[in-house]
């Protein structure tokens, strides 16, 4: 796990801004050209280059031009590891839960035995 966490760093900072979580949802139903990444945000063509160079940073995307055009790529090698760290989270306190739920199903039971005992004369 200790070998992603520089990757994992990035990406998630990648996917900390609404911006680029926006370009990387487009990006998620095919490649895009940064004029069509560009057409819905409110931000000039140089602040969109910025964050597609975070993107592209963090290992999110993948760009190539051809002619003038510049078309990204979604890389999903990268989500998944940022998906499969917080799969780990989950199954992790998932499992806590289940224990901590037994352990108050236990107390329970063993409270109503006792308590019950006590009500014989």
């Amino acid at each position: 796990m200790l070998n992603y966490s520089g990757r994992l760093d990035s990406v998630y900072a990648a996917l900390s801004d609404g911006s680029r979580r926006a370009m990387v949802d487009r990006l998620s139903r095919g490649p895009a050209s940064v004029k069509e990444l560009a057409e819905p945000l409110t931000m000039s063509l140089p602040a969109v280059l910025q964050h597609l160079r975070v993107l592209e940073e963090s290992g999110l995307v993948r760009s190539q031009k051809v002619g003038r055009v510049r078309t990204c790529r979604l890389e999903p090698a990268a989500l998944q590891q940022a998906e499969q760290w917080l799969a780990d989270r989950r199954a992790l306190w998932a499992d806590r839960l289940d224990r901590l739920e037994e352990f108050l199903d236990s107390s329970s039971s063993e409270l109503d035995s006792s308590s019950s005992e006590g009500d014989q004369p």
